[in-house]
Order: structure tokens, then C-alpha cells, then sequence
């Protein structure tokens, strides 16, 4: 995940006007909080949203404090999955982290006042910003991760403790909604917004659920994941039991109860030797959101096809080489037939013999037969072949996990409300990564931004949290830092065929295009979603009531 010091960074820039050098405080009916002033910026850390969690256990109201509280300083880290060595680059760990992290952080302008009524992002997990002449108010919750956030199973289906990360947000939510007044913002007018596993996340929550979590906020900011191809709670019924037995939890009578009771650090250790996301198993991920009839409570695209999502504006996007970074996980993966031996054990688990077929030739090393022009990073033809097969898992791994799903969404969701979409081709030139997973964070959140940047993503980001468009500034008449350039919507039937997706290339070229890259095996890819061969537990779509265009995937001859 993307570290606090961007966060920082971002936030620090503003042309507001510096209010008095002494402490601010807060009072919040559990406790009084004094924060600390940073140039223009107020900032209020470490603040529990929630009473310290217990392991598996449902988030509580936060506990009475009594006294000052200190707010000055970063709460704990939830504890993180140690991820496989070979990664190309290193990732952000934290020297203190705790069971007991569900706090989150306020980064306010320092004019801010009750009843500023200012616009609120929610951001999760990842870096943040302030302004360009139209402040906001960014709120950062922790969440639980891996299995402390994510046991699946019958145990954990009976003790209703499924999906604790994405309750724990759900938490931060409602908390923004009881308490954000008080720190000059606006219930009203609240973002959410993540990248990664943080965008998913936001995705997910905007699915009809029985918390009616799609109320909580008005718009989202989703970078590199929409939905996930999310399995059924018992189909993590497997890696519970490996839990159970590497805790030495198997002849308890109470196994839940028994893992509860296994020590912080040796829990943690189990935990870190099950697959994480840059092991063979890379995004079929143990631990992450499943059904589970209650915070998910049908298989995302069923929701999506039945119009049981949040009717609110969205800006969308990611980059051109998605799966580039996750194909390090499979660099054993040498020829085609162990090619299709994991893409069908780990990707498509119920495809036909003939599916996986179609598969393999579309994402085909031979320019001639495949779809996506030798495979990722796109457009560098033979040059980053990591593996003889790194560049066609590449593409596969960005296309089948994040790609498809998001034009699958669009297609649906831009009928009925505003999409802004965009892609990130910069960074071409990065060895084997080319426009890598994550690498358009910094164009929206620049660590180095001033008041004077000139940055139309910037610009863009800021106009919608402000307006729900990023076309159109709160603050003047000026579209955004590039005038002459508009952002159009993303409109069904005519986006893919017509210009709609923002593109940023290399060395600093933004133009529309249209949103129909390879557009044969991303139609297939979303077939194989339809029919629920991405999944091992859970119905096929077929014999659910889908919508028309939907129906037209369903009868394709695969």
C-alpha cells in the first residue's frame, strides 16, 4: 500500500490563511483530541473509530476516553501479510503494528471550523492531498487485513465475523457520517475513494448490501480495481482448516475460539507462510473479500447486472500494464502448456477445455493469433520477455482481474449515472514493468505538488471531490489546467466505439481516445465472469436472471 509520507506531502499544499500557532483540540463524545498544526494544515492522528478489536471480532463503539488524548503521532498498522521475496522493487512495511488499529487519521485545513460544511474524501489506504484553492477534508481509516480481516469458512460464517476489513470500513463510514461536523466537513459530501485493493474495496461497498453501505457516500475515486471475482465464504473452508492446523488449533472444539487465543507474534507467523498476492497463487487471493450473504451479498456481478449498486458519479481508471507486477509470482511458468496448467487451476478454475483453449490463443506469445500485441507492457513488442512466458501472463493476470471487470461495469452503471475513465500509459520505459500497477498514483497525487501545479489529473481529482465532475473547478470557471482539453463521460453504447477514456502517455501527452483495446479477449474474459468460471463455489450466472446484454455473453459459442 502507498505510505503516509505521501500522504503528508500532499496534504501540506494550500494557499489558505494560517490560523492561530496554538493546539487544536477536538471533543468528540468519547474523548477530547488535540492534533497538531503543519503550515496550513491541521491533522488529527491515531484517532479510534473504534473500541481496540479483539481478534475475529465484530468492530464496537470506541470506549470512553478520559484526559487530553494525544493525536500528533500515526496509530499502529493493522498487522500486514509478509510478502514473497523476488518482488522487483521494495514495499512500505511499519515497525509498529497491533491487533489493535482500528484508528484513523484527519487531515483538515487549518480554517476549518464546524460548519465549514468542506467536501470529505475517505481515502483507503493509500496517500492523499488538500487543495488548489478549494480545500477538503481527507480521512484515513485503518482496516483489517489478511486473515485477521478476511477468515472465511463455516466457523467464521456462524460466528458472523466474515469480512471484518470490509466492516471495519463500513465502521470508519458511519463514523465520518456522526463526525465529520465537528471537524468542518460535510456529511453530505463525502468521497470514497481507494487504489488497488482500497479501489475494490470501494467497488464492493457500492453493491446493495443489508448494511445499506451504498448510502455513505456520494461519489467514488476507484484506481486499478472496480469489482472482484469474488468465491463463497466455504470455498475458503480449506485454507481455515490449514489455519487451524498450522496454530495447532485441529482437536480444539472450538477452533475459532482456539485461534483467538494463539499468541500475536506466532499467529502472525502462520499467517505469513499462506500464499499472499506475489506467491504462485498471485491475485486468486486466500485472503480477501467472499460471499457471504450480508456485507456481499451475491456474487459482484450478479449485483452490477441486477442494478444493485449505488447511483452515484465515479471517476475510474488504472494503467496499461496491470498485471506486470503480479506476473513476477509465476516466472516458473515456462511454456504454454504450464501456461494453460495455471491459468486454469488458479484463474479459471470451472472453464471448459475449450474456454481455456480459446484463452490460450487469444493471450498467444505469436503476434498472428493473439490479441494483445505480444503481451505486457503493451506496444514494447519483444523487448521486458522476463520468462518466454512473462509478457502473456502479464497481460491475462491485468486483463482477467482488473480490466474486464471494469468495462463489464461501465457498461452497466454508465446507463444510469456519470463515469469519468481513465489510462495511464507513462512509464513505458520502466524495465519488465513498463505502466505498472500503481504508477499513476503520483500523477493525481503528486509528492512534490504546490498551489501552483499544473496538473490537469490534479486539477481533475480536486474539481470532483469539490463537484462530482472533474471537468468543472468550485472555485472559478476554468475547466481545469488544461482548458482546451474536456474529459467526457463515459457513455454507453457509443464509448468504446467513440473517444471517452482520458490517456496520459509519455513525455506528458493527455488526449481522449476510445475505450476498445483489445476488445476480443476482454469479451471473452467477460463471458468467462458471467458464467462463473472464475469462481469454484458459486452458481453460474446462467441460471440467475441477467439483463440483456448480459444474455448475449451467455449465448456466445465458447
Amino acid at each position: 500500500m502507498l505510505g503516509r509520507p505521501i500522504f503528508l506531502s500532499l496534504c501540506a499544499y494550500s494557499y489558505l490563511s494560517l490560523a492561530a500557532a496554538r493546539s487544536p483540540l477536538i471533543s468528540l463524545p468519547y474523548g477530547i483530541f488535540e492534533g497538531a498544526k503543519d503550515g496550513h494544515l491541521t491533522k488529527f492522528l491515531g484517532v479510534p473509530f473504534a473500541r481496540p478489536a479483539a481478534r475475529f471480532e465484530l468492530p464496537q463503539p470506541p470506549i470512553r476516553l478520559h484526559g487530553i488524548q494525544d493525536a500528533t503521532t500515526f496509530g499502529p498498522a493493522c498487522p500486514q501479510q509478509a510478502l514473497s521475496p523476488g518482488i522487483p522493487f521494495p514495499v512500505n512495511n511499519y515497525s509498529a503494528i497491533s491487533e489493535a488499529c482500528l484508528t484513523l487519521d484527519v487531515f483538515t485545513p487549518s480554517s476549518a471550523h464546524p460548519g465549514s460544511k468542506l467536501p470529505v474524501l475517505v481515502w483507503l489506504y493509500g496517500g492523499g492531498w488538500q487543495s488548489l484553492g478549494e480545500p477538503v477534508i481527507i480521512v484515513a481509516p485503518n482496516y483489517r487485513l489478511s486473515a485477521f480481516g478476511f477468515l472465511a469458512g463455516k466457523e467464521a460464517s456462524d460466528a458472523g465475523i466474515t469480512n471484518l476489513g470490509l466492516r471495519d470500513q463500513i465502521f470508519a463510514l458511519e463514523w465520518v457520517q456522526k463526525h465529520i461536523e465537528t471537524f468542518g466537513g460535510d456529511p453530505g459530501r463525502v468521497v470514497l475513494g481507494g487504489f488497488s485493493a482500497g479501489s475494490v474495496s470501494t467497488g464492493l461497498l457500492q453493491l446493495h448490501n443489508k448494511h445499506k453501505t451504498h448510502s455513505l457516500f456520494h461519489g467514488a475515486f476507484m484506481a486499478s480495481g472496480v469489482l472482484w471475482p469474488s468465491p463463497s465464504v466455504a470455498d475458503g473452508q480449506q485454507d481455515y482448516d490449514g489455519l487451524v492446523a498450522a496454530n495447532n488449533c485441529t482437536g480444539s472444539r472450538d477452533t475459532l475460539d482456539c485461534l483467538r487465543r494463539v499468541p500475536f507474534e506466532a499467529f502472525l507467523s502462520t499467517v505469513n507462510k499462506t500464499p499472499d498476492f506475489f506467491s504462485f497463487r498471485s491475485l486468486s487471493l486466500v485472503w480477501g473479500p467472499r460471499v457471504d450473504g450480508d456485507i456481499i451479498v451475491r456474487y459482484p456481478a450478479t449485483s452490477v447486472i441486477q442494478g444493485a449498486f449505488a447511483k452515484i458519479p465515479r471517476m475510474v481508471g488504472g494503467v496499461d500494464d496491470e498485471g506486470t507486477l503480479f506476473a513476477f509470482s509465476s516466472l516458473n511458468v515456462t511454456t504454454n502448456i504450464e501456461f494453460t496448467d495455471y491459468i486454469r487451476s488458479i484463474y479459471l478454475p470451472k472453464a471448459s477445455p475449450n474456454q481455456i483453449s480459446r484463452v490460450a490463443k487469444l493471450y498467444s506469445p505469436d503476434p498472428a493469433q493473439a490479441d494483445t500485441t505480444q503481451g505486457s507492457p503493451f506496444g514494447t513488442g519483444s523487448a521486458n520477455q522476463v520468462t518466454p512466458e512473462f509478457k502473456r501472463i502479464a497481460a491475462f493476470e491485468g486483463d482477467v482481474a482488473l480490466v474486464s471487470l471494469r468495462r463489464f461495469f461501465f457498461r452497466h452503471a454508465s446507463r444510469t449515472q456519470n463515469i469519468w475513465s481513465w489510462l495511464s500509459k507513462r512509464g513505458k520505459s520502466t524495465p519488465d514493468l513498463g505502466a505498472f500497477h500503481g504508477s499513476d498514483i503520483p500523477m493525481f497525487f503528486p509528492p512534490n505538488a504546490t498551489a501552483a501545479t499544473n496538473n490537469m489529473a490534479v486539477d481533475s481529482i480536486i474539481n470532483f471531490i469539490n463537484t462530482l465532475d472533474p471537468n468543472h473547478s468550485a472555485a472559478s470557471e476554468r475547466l481545469n489546467s488544461s482548458p482546451d482539453l474536456f474529459w467526457p463521460k463515459w457513455d454507453t453504447p457509443n464509448a468504446e466505439a467513440s473517444t471517452s477514456l482520458l490517456t496520459f502517455s509519455d513525455p506528458a501527452v493527455i488526449n481522449v481516445t476510445a475505450d476498445n483495446f483489445r476488445s476480443e479477449s476482454i469479451d471473452f474474459l467477460i463471458g468467462l465472469h458471467l458464467e462463473g468460471a472464475t469462481v469454484s463455489e458459486w452458481p453460474r450466472l446462467s441460471d440467475m436472471p441477467v439483463s440483456d446484454e448480459a444474455q448475449v455473453y451467455l449465448e456466445k459459442p465458447f
